[in-house]
């Protein structure tokens, strides 16, 4: 496979606050230093929650291909999921993120193939396979 390159400019606005945006995408997103940070901002997406999303959102649309691929009949996929920083050694790091994906599920006997599904995800997911930090999964199966 050639290499693909996915592309986002940033542009400074005010204080500790800009804006991304893509010549690929339609939405911009403000982000800003978070409020744990001097001059932090509150209720703007920082780093660390872009970070956090990353990993949670590749979950889900590698989910969405392995459950495809392997005929997994469900109704819905949710992830909540938790970036933990830490400062080691001197440095900030994002040391773990916790993933909760339910998915939900309308027969029992689909259990145990939805559980290998996620873990299979949670393998091949690129965006977890990029980074150092731990990635913790505590997966949940719903029926409907």
């Amino acid at each position: 496979m050639e290499p693909h390159f996915y592309n986002v400019d940033i542009h400074w606005k005010n204080d500790r606050q800009g804006e991304m945006s893509s010549p690929e995408l339609s939405q911009n997103l403000e982000v800003a230093t978070p409020p744990q940070f001097p001059k932090g901002m509150e209720k703007i997406w920082s780093p660390e929650h872009l970070f956090t999303s990353a990993v949670a959102s590749c979950l889900m649309t590698t989910f969405l291909a392995i459950a495809e691929n392997s005929r997994l009949e469900f109704t819905g996929f949710e992830c909540k999921s938790a970036g933990k920083l830490e400062q080691v050694e001197g440095k900030f790091l994002m040391t773990e993120i916790i993933l909760e994906p339910t998915v939900t599920i309308v027969n029992p006997e689909d259990q145990e193939k939805a559980e290998r599904v996620l873990q299979k995800s949670e393998a091949a997911c690129l965006i977890s396979n990029s980074i150092k930090s731990k990635v913790t999964m505590i997966p949940t199966i719903k029926i409907s």
